[in-house]
């Protein structure tokens, strides 16, 4: 899909207004050693089946501090990083979710998948001819950088929310191009029951290997999965073979994962026959330039302002303005929000940000930034809100 890119008019409303925005009650932070409690929580409410939090301490804890030591280390190519971020409610303190980034998976223990595919087969003599679906395990994603993690609070589930956990690892990745891989894939949730059970494990159990969902997922998430070559079938499953309730999940995801899903198909991921082993959830995959939020994002310079500012252009007839996702350029004191509190400047490639939320991210006058625009209907996702000067130099950091 190519975008329509369309350059921002100068402003045509202007009054005087105190900027009092909620935006700022939403920061995106990397991950601190205090808000193990809050991770420990997340782990519990996520559930079996969410393989990359687990409700141990010493898991979560040693999982910070790899955390920790990736924001903070320099990279000139992808490696044994993974990056973890929480959204934190800033009036509270409140931990919201979590989402988060693996620099390069497969290499430091295998990625095992099942891949989707048909085998034919046809006897000219007998006149029979069989199309059947097999499952093949395979190791194809060895290397490539995975977005995970993505959890959002029930509690704290509100307007934008989930969008900002989405989106903010696209900026972050666009840019630090060189902490990932040029392929970025997402393992998706697959279908379970509210008491843990997955059909398509359950089938598995029956056949192969003997231990209930919550062990396994438990297993895997801690690292401990050996018990794959060493159990797990080798030769292709026949789908045919599997009972309905069992091929019916086959790349199918859980309810609560679908809106994550609808985020990153909109964002160019797709689905290329690749799911999980455990659940049957699909794996999707995208080109790190090709990710939307990636490629319409642009690096741009700040100007602090005062919180009380000529009101905010209507650039959406009427309404407050552009909303923007706005992160610093900075790893270890990484920050983020969505905010309509900011305007862009495009022939200046200037961003006005009111002290406050400045304040917040970090950001100091004539500092960096890097921004895109949240779309929130299919409509708005055809218009850009970077201009095509912004555009190539957002597509040129990535090659």
């Amino acid at each position: 899909m190519t975008a329509r890119l369309i350059i921002l008019s100068s402003p045509i409303f202007t009054s005087t207004e105190a900027v009092t925005d909620e935006d700022v009650t939403m920061i995106i932070r990397p991950v601190a050693i205090t808000d193990l409690p809050s991770l420990q929580q997340i782990a519990v409410e996520s559930g079996p089946g969410f393989t990359s939090l687990v409700d141990d301490c010493d898991f979560l804890t040693r999982k910070i501090d790899r955390s920790l030591a990736s924001f903070a280390r320099t990279v000139t190519s992808p490696g044994d990083e993974s990056y973890l971020f929480v959204l934190e409610d800033s009036e509270t303190g409140e931990i919201m979710g979590t989402t988060g980034i693996e620099a390069s998976v497969g290499t430091r223990r295998p990625l095992y998948h099942y891949h989707r595919s048909l085998v034919v087969h046809h006897s000219p003599e007998l006149n029979l001819h069989r199309r059947m679906e097999v499952l093949n395990m395979c190791n194809h994603y060895t290397g490539c950088s995975e977005i995970c993690t993505l959890f959002l609070r029930p509690r704290f589930r509100r307007a934008q929310a989930g969008k900002l956990l989405s989106r903010v690892r696209f900026l972050f990745m666009a840019q630090h191009p060189q902490r990932f891989a040029e392929t970025v894939i997402a393992e998706m949730r697959g279908v379970s029951n509210e008491s843990g059970q997955s059909p398509f494990w359950n089938w598995l159990r029956a056949h192969f290997v003997d231990l209930d969902f919550d062990t396994v997922t438990r297993m895997v998430g801690t690292g401990d999965n050996g018990f794959i070559a060493d159990l797990m079938p080798r030769h292709p499953l026949y789908t045919q073979l599997m009972d309905e309730s069992a091929r019916a999940v086959i790349g199918q995801v859980h309810d609560n994962t679908r809106p994550a899903l609808n985020m990153l198909e909109a964002e160019g991921f797709r689905h290329t026959g690749y799911i999980d082993l455990f659940d049957g959830g699909p794996s999707v995959e995208a080109r790190l330039h090709d990710i939307r939020s990636v490629s319409t994002s642009a690096g741009c310079r700040i100007q602090v302002v005062d919180d009380v500012q000529p009101a905010l252009e209507k650039w959406n007839g009427g309404g407050r303005g552009r909303t923007l996702v706005i992160t610093n350029t900075g790893t270890a004191d990484f920050r983020a929000t969505v905010t309509s509190a900011a305007k862009y400047l495009p022939a200046r490639n200037l961003l006005q940000v009111p002290r406050t939320l400045a304040n917040t991210l970090q950001l100091g006058n004539d500092g960096h930034a890097r921004f895109t625009e949240l779309a929130t209907t299919s409509t708005d996702r055809q218009r850009a809100a970077i201009p095509m000067n912004q555009k190539k130099e957002a597509l040129h950091a990535h090659r």
